[in-house]
């Protein structure tokens, strides 16, 4: 889709994406894909292929924490937060905004307005291919595992809630 006719958010995303130094096309579908069950109906793929982004907040620090998880798993808020190294609680939504610059349903990978620590699932990595927020409600982007990596800087870890 040309940068142009997308939505102002998911062309925050497509931006934040170039200026990455990837080339990712972020997609928008007429149907929704707020949750991980819409977006892999209108992607056309498994629930577990979509990397849902999760924001918390770090209860010490109050920095923003990403999580990426794949949609088919819960999260396991101990877990992440051992890895951090302080315990993480969930994030209201006026949090997410101000720290992301998007709304909860539309969070990417990418593009937030802080830099939040990130952490990404260990089950993602077992997929080809993967599907990324894009800013908005119905807006999505393909990439690899690795490249979600790399793109984000996020350790990966095992996150899922047993």
């Amino acid at each position: 889709m040309a940068e142009g006719s997308l939505k102002d958010s998911a062309r925050r995303v497509q931006q934040a994406i170039e200026a990455a130094g990837f080339d990712f096309e972020v997609r928008e579908f007429p149907a929704s894909t707020r949750s991980a069950a819409e977006a892999a109906a209108a992607i056309g793929c498994t629930v577990e292929q979509i990397a849902k982004s999760l924001i918390f907040r770090a209860e010490t620090s109050g920095a923003p924490v990403l999580v990426l998880a794949s949609g088919a798993n819960r999260v396991d808020e101990a877990a992440v937060g051992a890895v951090l190294g302080q315990p993480i609680g969930r994030a209201r939504p006026d949090f997410v905004r101000e720290t992301t610059g998007f709304a909860i349903g539309g969070v990417p990978p990418v593009g937030h307005l802080k830099q939040p620590l990130t952490f990404i699932d260990r089950d993602l990595m077992a997929m080809t291919e993967i599907w990324a927020a894009a800013g908005t409600p119905n807006a999505v982007f393909p990439l690899s595992p690795e490249q979600l990596v790399a793109l984000t800087g996020g350790q990966v870890a095992d996150i899922r809630r047993a």
